[in-house]
């Protein structure tokens, strides 16, 4: 495992709990030394807010980390430091006058590389777009900009997000904190990776059958897939328009919800307002009712975690139910292909060369199983998976207020098991469901393999049920100290 400890560190703040952490910066005049880097958004933002601690210096630390590890993980393909320590210094500004915006104004935040902005090299990890540089920001990078949120980079992830092991990439493979020799998880394999190391404090990720729940279920932070529409995709390089998710990868869940409603679509301030009381969703009198997921797929390793989750449920008196992981029917399966075939097909014709030989692979499959798929076929694919969604939360969610189940189906592979078992090595078998039915997922971490390597519980629930789902993985996050621990 890579050691990235350059220095003894001096922990003296006292809500500072961390096991571990990385490269460090001296922002602090004179001898004072203190790291901030695994600082949660609430603890940073609230010394930014008390002009206690600096935008800038925090902003110049974040770079410094990247300079220093990402040669390494390979988590950013674009850094954006003039931009970035321009947004800083402005944001110190304007609160040292006293319009401090909220709780991301100056915190330093990343985008995965599918998140159009303008001026900006937007990739998707490939050569295809290597080039590409966008004219306008997409909406969720309007709203953060909003919020006062510094923009540090732009994160590498799996080509294309057609791959659940960010291995395939144009500029190179993304590399697991815990031990480099392991994948990140896909597709938002860069995204989990800078929040893991302290690179940035919340990264934004799209989530199409599992993106952003895998990579930080393998990296040890949390990750975010919101109901279907509660967040814009617009201006965010699609892969199946029917699955396709954004949202934030975070230390904790109260970082989630303080990212989540400041990127919320506007016309869904009902949602918002929920997620803001997230934490008195659980009452102190009525227990809420937790569905255990009894099929879903698991390696013994996994299984085992799992099953220790299952205890401390039930040791707080939480009423446990089983349930089935929902299926995705074969037409949801063929109108995520035909929305796949819809974008790449030109640019397949067009610019075949350019792709990575094991992303061009997969696509040519994808078209030739749907080459017959018409208008018609589609509408009808669309129509089939609305009504699944209207009627799967009610079912699902009929007697329990959430489900719980592994995120991931086994260990994190090393990245020569990805490359000789293709971009699904990681599995979506836990995950995918959910982006078909459209339902808020999270995932926590919730233990460690025999090698050393995180692993993720996921939270699900029903269709805007995003203050329950956050409220029980931050319940269940205040009696762990599995978000604690940092890669060394």
């Amino acid at each position: 495992m890579i050691n990235f400890q350059n220095s003894r560190r001096d922990f003296i703040h006292q809500s500072l709990f961390t096991f571990g952490g990385l490269a460090l910066h001296k922002f602090i005049p004179g001898n004072f030394y203190h790291d901030y880097s695994m600082y949660t958004i609430s603890q940073l933002s609230e010394l930014f807010r008390q002009k206690k601690l600096s935008p800038v210096e925090i902003t110049q630390a974040c770079l410094q980390r990247t300079r220093e590890l990402n040669p390494t993980l390979n988590a950013f393909i674009t850094v954006t430091t003039e931009q970035a320590l321009q947004q800083a210094a402005d944001a110190e500004r304007e609160i040292k006058n006293g319009r401090w915006r909220g709780s991301l104004h100056g915190v330093p935040i990343a985008l995965k590389d599918l998140v159009d902005t303008a001026g900006i090299k937007t990739t998707a990890a490939s050569g295809v777009y290597q080039n590409r540089i966008p004219d306008e920001d997409a909406p969720i990078v309007k709203q953060l900009k909003k919020a006062g949120a510094v923009i540090i980079g732009k994160t590498n992830m799996h080509e294309f997000a057609l791959g659940a092991t960010s291995a395939v990439s144009f500029f190179g493979a993304v590399r697991n904190p815990w031990n480099p020799d392991y994948v990140s998880g896909g597709s938002s394999g860069g995204s989990a990776v800078a929040v893991a190391t302290g690179m940035c404090y919340a990264a934004i990720g799209s989530d199409t059958g599992g993106s952003n729940r895998i990579p930080p279920s393998c990296c040890g932070v949390v990750g975010f897939k919101p109901t279907y529409g509660l967040i814009s995709t617009r201006g965010l390089i699609p892969m199946s328009k029917s699955f396709d998710h954004a949202g934030p990868v975070c230390r904790t869940v109260e970082d989630i919800a303080i990212v989540m409603n400041s990127i919320v679509d506007e016309d869904l301030s009902a949602v918002a307002i929920k997620m803001k009381d997230y934490k008195n969703s659980l009452s102190k009198n009525i227990k809420p009712k937790v569905g255990v997921v009894s099929n879903a797929e698991a390696s013994k390793e996994v299984a085992e975690a799992f099953k220790t989750v299952q205890e401390l449920f039930s040791s707080w008196g939480w009423q446990m139910t089983d349930k089935d992981l929902p299926i995705v029917p074969d037409s949801g399966i063929q109108l995520r292909n035909t929305e796949i075939q819809s974008f790449h097909k030109p640019l397949v014709e067009k610019y075949k060369e350019l792709y990575n030989p094991v992303t061009l692979a997969r696509l040519v499959n994808t078209m030739n199983i749907n080459k017959e798929v018409n208008a018609i076929d589609y509408i009808h694919q669309v129509d089939v998976m609305n009504e699944d969604r209207q009627k799967i939360s009610g079912q699902l969610f009929n007697d329990c207020d959430v489900i719980i189940l592994p995120t991931a189906t086994t260990a994190t592979v090393t990245i020569a098991e990805a490359d000789a078992q293709g971009p699904l090595a990681m599995s979506l078998k836990n995950t995918l469901p959910f982006n078909y039915y459209g339902l808020p997922a999270l995932t926590v971490p919730c233990g460690f393999t025999k090698n050393g390597l995180p692993l993720g519980l996921q939270i699900v629930g029903p269709k805007w049920g995003e203050d329950i789902v956050l409220a029980v993985g931050n319940y269940y996050e205040q009696h762990t100290k599995w978000h604690l621990r940092h890669p060394v």
